[in-house]
């Protein structure tokens, strides 16, 4: 069975930072591209950040940019998400998401494409 697991949330002062992991099993890591999306209460799931199967190809949000930085381990089926500078703002339950086969990268950093969806892990950001 496909699975994603992320982890690595938690409560953290504005300007702290936070490491998000997410981990793989079930199907094969490499082949996939994979993204980290957030959904704080009363909004719709937003795409933060993505990254195609091989790491040439890599997105961030306009909000994220210059604060957060996404990697991944071919090697060990897991991405990470680095959270630096941490705003208030960035509270939300955040999820990892498996790109559809087939579908474009425009729409699945926006949300609109992901197959499998790992369970949240809560950022809450406040002093």
């Amino acid at each position: 069975d496909v699975q994603l697991q992320a982890s690595g949330g938690g409560w953290v002062q504005p300007g702290g930072s936070l490491r998000l992991s997410c981990a793989a099993s079930g199907f094969t890591f490499g082949d996939y591209d994979i993204g980290w999306f957030r959904q704080a209460p009363g909004k719709e799931r937003e795409g933060v950040s993505s990254i195609s199967s091989r790491g040439g190809n890599i997105y961030y949000a306009d909000s994220v940019k210059g604060r957060f930085t996404i990697s991944r381990d071919n090697a060990k089926n897991t991405v990470s998400l680095q959270m630096n500078s941490l705003k208030a703002e960035d509270t939300a339950v955040y999820y990892c998401g498996r790109k559809r086969y087939g579908s474009t990268w425009y729409r699945f950093v926006r949300a609109y494409a992901v197959d499998y969806w790992g369970r949240g892990t809560q950022v809450t950001v406040s002093s």
